[in-house]
């Protein structure tokens, strides 16, 4: 190993863009029937991915093999599963299993010694039915034979991991593992996510896929809400200086009435 390997590259910054998530399908009644637990009603898979999509896939992101920096994904299931942290040391990170609840699963993701990061934590949600629009009158659970119908449920989070000021090794590996670009513009159905309830309809027909239009939106999105909670903030602070000065004035009324 070289002796500037070891060396942090000061100023430079490189980010890897992941999606995590879970897909579920219902169980049809044979496949329940074969399970130990009958009360199972759902066949699902957690899973760490790259963002993009291969050409065709059924699957939501995994385009890339993130072996090259990732040396492990602990997946920490809820307590009623044997075994609840499941440890994946190799591609693809996921666990399939079944069951009847949704719950909140924990995402541990461990780099490559060579990277001398620290680990990541993601948290998760696990979604086993149909998504739908708030106020739409739907039921939020539908029966088992309508959501069969519906298809399976995708719930995904696009995030970009950040390695500020890496090791000349690790950016190195980097550099030369260049992320499969996401697709510019629409091709198949978009993940739905509940900060943006109009993409509900979007996210209908098949197997989703994040492009850049959506990272695009996205930072639209956190850019207005960030303009929205800093004209608030101003708005709350003019109005406590407003009532200081009124608590103020009283005070100076009372204090002279007293001496008059």
């Amino acid at each position: 190993m070289a002796s500037n390997d070891r060396v942090r590259v000061r100023g430079v910054t490189i980010h890897r863009p992941v999606i995590y998530g879970n897909t579920a399908w219902v169980l049809t009644p044979k496949e329940r029937e074969a399970l130990p637990s009958s009360d199972h009603t759902h066949r699902w898979t957690v899973a760490v991915r790259s963002a993009a999509s291969s050409p065709d896939s059924d699957i939501v992101g995994g385009a890339d093999d993130l072996s090259y920096f990732i040396k492990r994904v602990t997946f920490k299931l809820h307590d009623t599963y044997p075994n609840p942290n499941r440890n994946v040391d190799k591609p693809p990170f996921e666990v399939s299993e079944t069951g009847w609840g949704e719950f909140e699963i924990t995402i541990r993701i461990n780099f490559v010694t060579e990277s001398g990061e620290k680990a990541v934590t993601f948290y998760h949600h696990l979604k086993l039915h149909p998504w739908t629009a708030s106020g739409s009158g739907e039921p939020e659970i539908p029966s088992l034979e309508a959501a069969a119908k519906a298809g399976p449920v995708h719930s995904w989070q696009y995030d970009e991991i950040v390695f500020n000021d890496p090791y000349q090794i690790f950016l190195n590996i980097l550099t030369a593992h260049p992320p499969t670009p996401l697709p510019k513009h629409k091709r198949r159905p978009i993940p739905f996510h509940t900060a943006n309830p109009a993409s509900l309809e979007a996210s209908k027909g098949g197997t989703p896929e994040f492009t850049q239009e959506m990272e695009r939106e996205e930072a639209e999105r956190l850019e207005k809400a960030l303009k929205t909670i800093v004209e608030d903030t101003h708005k709350w602070r003019n109005k406590l200086i407003e009532k200081e000065n009124e608590s103020n004035r009283l005070k100076k009324e009372l204090e002279a009435a007293l001496q008059s």
